[in-house]
């Protein structure tokens, strides 16, 4: 038997791709910019360290935000489609044609599957929210996970460019090591995030990792100007 493999991509891992995709490139160019600027591996740290929690408070209320904007846009619409289903039965049942005509079934059937999806007021509704609007019922308490998983994502990512810098006397050293632990790690997660989402895993990894080094190489050579002019 033929079995059709699709995607099926969780909030979480979304979340996740997020906040380590921000995590990760955002503190390596801030810590690769201040690089450029002083030789104190103590102030990178700490300059990182307040660059993180900031992001990841940040990066969690935006996906909090998002995910309650997405509720209640979501609960607004199904409440309007129940007022228009008791009052204006008419009008609905036209639009379900009108979704049923743009695949092609013919007036018969048409009118045949309006009528019997007209006969269940919950399961009508639920047909205009999805084929209608494209809608789909958010996940309860969804927007907090989201902030929780995007934040603590954030924070996990956003270590990684550190440790260059824990370990090394000078800055130098420092942003050697950090530029070569996180490329590794850009790599890897530009690989998996991109084979994750059906996309070629070999030039998701290039890109990814590419943006990464774009963004820190811009960072020290603007920081490394203005300190040396």
């Amino acid at each position: 038997m033929h079995q059709e493999k699709h995607l099926k991509q969780p909030g979480f891992l979304r979340d996740i791709v997020i906040g380590l995709s921000d995590g990760i490139t955002v503190p390596f160019a801030l810590t690769a910019g201040i690089s450029g600027a002083v030789q104190s591996n103590h102030i990178i740290i700490t300059a990182g360290i307040a660059e993180i929690c900031a992001g990841a408070i940040a990066m969690g209320l935006g996906g909090y935000l998002a995910g309650k904007t997405e509720e209640e846009h979501y609960y607004n619409e199904l409440d309007r489609e129940y007022n228009e289903v008791k009052n204006l039965p008419d009008v609905e049942k036209e639009e379900v044609k009108e979704v049923f005509a743009r695949y092609g079934l013919s007036k018969e059937i048409q009118d045949k599957v309006a009528d019997e999806l007209a006969k269940d007021e919950k399961q009508w509704v639920e047909f205009m929210m999805r084929y209608e609007l494209g809608l789909e019922e958010p996940e309860k308490g969804r927007s907090s996970t989201s902030a929780r998983n995007i934040a603590l994502s954030y924070i996990a990512g956003g270590s990684i460019p550190l440790l260059g810098y824990v370990f090394t006397p000078t800055a130098g050293e420092g942003l050697r090591d950090s530029s070569i632990i996180t490329i590794l790690c850009l790599l890897i997660f530009g690989y998996f995030k991109s084979k994750l989402t059906g996309q070629n895993p070999f030039t998701g990894a290039l890109k990814t990792t590419g943006i990464g080094i774009l963004a820190a190489a811009s960072a020290f050579a603007i920081a490394y100007w203005f300190n040396h002019r």
